[in-house]
This record gives C-alpha cells, structure tokens and sequence, in this order.
C-alpha cells in the first residue's frame, strides 16, 4: 500500500482516541454524570493521565516505524514517521494545556509548588521540551535549512525524551505497576538498537 493511501488511515486511527474523549466531555457537559460518561469520578484527573499515557504511546509508535521499516522491508511506512511524531507533540501538548489550564487554572506558583513536590513533572516538562523542537524541524525545509547531518543529530533528542517520558510515568504512578516499565523496557530496546550500529562502527 503506497504511503499516499495509507496516511488517511493512519491520521483517522490516531485520531480516534481525541475524538473519543471529546465525545466523552461532551457527554459531561450535556449533563451526564461523569462515571457514566466515561472520565471516571476525576475527569480532569482521568484526562490529563488518558492524554499522557497516548502520547507515550505514540512516541513509542514514532520511534518503531524505522527500524520496523528496515525489517520488513516496507519504505512507505516511512512516511508515517513526521505524521506520528506531530501526533504524539499534539497529544504530548493538550495533555500539558490540561494540567496548567483545568487542574492548574493557569497559576504558575501552583505549577512551581508542583515541580518542587513532585520529580514526574519535571522529568515531563523536560521531555516535552525535547520534543518541541523535533516538531518544529520535522518540515523538508528545516532540513534543508540545517542540513541532513546536524537534523539528524538533533533529531537523536527523542531518545532523551523517551527516557525522561518513561520516568515521569514511572514516577506518576502510585505504587509499582507494571504498564509504565513495559513502556521503559521498549524504549530501551529501541535505544540499544540505535546504539549497537553505533558502537559497532567506533569499535571496528
């Protein structure tokens, strides 16, 4: 399937869990009790953690589509690297606007209290950080604008992110729970895989 024929699909199905929580708010505001309506007891609570645990998700999903690619010989896969890397930065930021817009109403104190009292929000504004500027130069012309080898460099910044992403949802969790190391442990394979090529070269 050319990339042009799969990018439509692709948009629609990481789009779907937007959508749906869109609908589940809308459900809240029409009057719907929020347990029925999908967000549990704390909706603001349940989203800023159902938009967290969707853009990990898609980050991991951007960091897979090259060497899945590679190993199934499958270019146009691609092609959806740029559209999943903006999608997960979507997420990523609308899980951001509802913390500091809803549970924070936008009082940087709170926010500062919150960074000093809890490491996961650092370790997440930190990650988010690094992705902001992936986002910004995803375009051809950034690269041209850079050149291939500098964006290259800078782009090796969502492994950092990923880290700092695996931590803060390590840490955001009360408890030991086991979602949060499975997400840590792909990520580092994802890392080593990148890095053993690497190594191979200095060492030879």
């Amino acid at each position: 399937m050319r990339s042009v024929t799969l990018r439509p699909f692709f948009h629609l199905l990481v789009a779907l869990p937007l959508i749906v929580l869109v609908l589940r708010w809308s459900a809240l505001i029409a009057g719907t009790s929020s347990r029925i309506a999908g967000l549990s007891a704390e909706p603001i609570d349940f989203t800023i953690n159902y938009l967290g645990l969707w853009a990990i998700r898609l980050l991991l999903l951007t960091m897979c589509i090259g060497p899945l690619a590679r190993k199934l010989r499958f270019p146009s896969l691609m092609a959806l690297r740029r559209p999943a890397g903006l999608w997960t930065f979507t997420y990523a930021l609308i899980h951001l606007g509802v913390y500091l817009g809803l549970d924070l109403l936008g009082d940087l104190a709170l926010l500062w209290e919150d960074v000093i009292k809890h490491r996961f929000i650092l370790f997440g504004l930190a990650a988010f950080l690094l992705v902001a500027p992936l986002t910004v130069t995803s375009t051809h012309r950034w690269i041209r604008r850079i050149g291939a080898r500098r964006w290259q460099k800078l782009h090796r910044l969502v492994y950092g992110a990923a880290l700092l992403a695996a931590a803060h949802f390590i840490l955001r969790v009360k408890g030991f729970q086991v979602e949060p190391w499975i997400y840590a442990g792909c990520f580092a394979i994802l890392l080593l895989i990148r890095a053993l090529p690497i190594l191979r070269k200095k060492l030879t």
